[in-house]
């Protein structure tokens, strides 16, 4: 670090030497004052360096989906977490990052209703409720793939509720491809999933 950094330079262009840098961004007049050593240690100190991770990404505003994702932290903190991240990637890995969050918020959603588990791992494994999950478990992730890493800041960013839900209120969800005619409400078309209430 810098002890003078952001402090007026001691020296005009007038008053450079032949061959040393001319093109100052200081005004020729600048009033020249430098704090004495001990002052500039003091200030220091007493002003420590913000951490890498000073900048907590659930206060952050976001201006697209894709900044909310590449400002999330790729780890797993808690086994919820870790199901939605599950969840989001075996159903919807390649698909747009707002059906992602669709499918991810449906996982919640349905922890919340009344009418599923109460725990985003006890929604997935639910019987019969997602064709990833065989015998009751979810399977492993191969979690060096750039999917999983979109897949576990899609989890968080539902989680914690840092962009608006593409399919509000949604507790369902199918492929394209099928036509099971719930007679449900639907809420959303994202990739190639159709959200119902």
């Amino acid at each position: 670090m810098t002890l003078f950094a952001g402090l007026p330079a001691a020296v005009s262009a007038e008053e450079a030497s032949p061959g040393s840098v001319t093109n100052l961004s200081v005004p020729a007049k600048v009033p020249v004052r430098f704090a004495p050593a001990q002052e500039i240690v003091q200030d220091i100190a007493a002003k420590p360096e913000p951490a890498d991770d000073a900048v907590d990404p659930t206060d952050a505003d976001y201006a697209t989906l894709a900044a909310a994702v590449a400002a999330q932290p790729a780890t797993i903190d808690d086994e919820e977490l870790n199901c939605v991240a599950i969840g989001v990637y075996y159903e919807s890995k390649g698909e747009p990052l707002t059906g992602q969050l669709a499918v991810a918020d449906v996982i919640l959603n349905r922890t919340k209703s009344g009418r599923f588990p109460a725990s985003a791992c006890g929604v997935l494994t639910q019987r019969s409720q997602f064709s990833f999950v065989k015998g009751g478990r979810l399977p492993d992730v191969d979690t060096s793939r750039p999917a999983w890493k979109t897949a576990v800041a899609i989890a968080r960013i539902a989680r914690n509720d840092l962009w608006k839900s593409p399919a509000e209120g949604a507790l369902f969800f199918h492929a394209r491809r099928v036509s099971p005619n719930w007679g449900k409400t639907r809420v959303a078309s994202l990739g190639n999933h159709i959200f119902y209430r």
